[in-house]
């Protein structure tokens, strides 16, 4: 990785922001990236000040690793990815930040994600990760599944998985429903035991704290857990639904990207399996690309 030393720029700033975690990176004008950063959720459904704060945050980190100054926020051409910002108000809400960038260009995370997985061409994308949502572009045509949000949203996702895990450990444990193997690895993982106890840690939980422990439910499946297998294969009945209506405008490419992705592809659909692709680049970049195809449209505007 380079640094600014020696650039005078124009500096591009991708912003890759979910319901976890909020990636960035600085690029120069022919894409070497010069720094990255990484820190908390910037799903502006959190909180504006949760979601502004990790877009500074991971701004200030890929400034240092640059070499850059704080102040040189004012220098970065910003293109955003947020979660969240599909919904019209979000969208408005954060269009009025008074941010420190030279300018500030907004979409959705899903949006960059499918840029960035086909390098600006055609093709589909779904997101397996905090949330689960799906999008296509072939020709003009854009098709956009799920995105809806925690919890009537998002099945399939690491914080639904997350969910049906606790709802089903508390049946257990009331001797409401079948034992399961999930049972001892979270009240392990938690180190804790009691009903009540696993209520209070749960009771005020963000999508991000059900995620965080969802890869439990694949362990418990990997080891035969019939409850967890059944919770693992509804989530990938969803996702698989997803990608056929999806693959209805055929794309050119598809690609299953997040934090889930690798662990819920082996549970797909056969169909499905045979048209994943892997991503050619980052969301970080499909930001990067959106920021600079929103520039030059607006010079030739102007």
């Amino acid at each position: 990785m380079t640094t600014a030393v020696g650039y005078d720029g124009p500096f591009y700033l991708g912003v890759d922001g979910g319901g976890s975690k909020c990636r960035v990176i600085i690029v120069t004008e022919d894409n070497q990236v010069i720094g990255e950063g990484l820190s908390g959720p910037a799903n502006p459904l959190r909180g504006m000040k949760v979601a502004t704060d990790s877009i500074l945050a991971a701004t200030q980190q890929a400034l240092t690793c640059a070499g850059m100054a704080f102040k040189d926020m004012s220098k970065l051409i910003v293109g955003a990815g947020l979660a969240g910002v599909n919904m019209p108000e979000y969208y408005r809400i954060f269009s009025e930040w008074q941010h420190p960038f030279a300018q500030l260009h907004l979409t959705s995370d899903l949006h960059v994600a499918c840029i960035g997985a086909h390098q600006g061409g055609d093709g589909a994308v779904i997101i397996a990760g905090t949330g689960s949502c799906g999008l296509a572009d072939v020709k003009g045509q854009l098709v956009e599944v799920g995105g809806h949000g925690f919890p009537y949203g998002d099945n399939g996702s690491g914080a639904w998985i997350g969910l049906q895990m606790v709802h089903h450990v508390l049946l257990a444990k009331d001797l409401l429903g079948p034992q399961t193997l999930l049972t001892d690895l979270l009240c392990s993982e938690l180190k804790l035991s009691q009903t009540l106890a696993l209520v209070d840690f749960f009771m005020h939980a963000t999508p991000t704290t059900y995620a965080k422990y969802a890869p439990l439910v694949f362990t418990a499946a990997d080891q035969g857990d019939v409850l967890a297998q059944q919770i693992v294969q509804q989530a990938a009945a969803h996702i698989s639904a997803i990608a056929q209506r999806l693959l209805g405008i055929n794309p050119p490419r598809l690609s299953l990207i997040g934090g889930l992705a690798h662990k819920l592809q082996p549970y797909l659909a056969a169909e499905v399996q045979q048209k994943v692709t892997p991503a050619l680049a980052t969301p970080e970049f499909g930001a990067v690309w959106f920021a600079k195809q929103r520039q030059q449209k607006a010079q030739r505007i102007s």
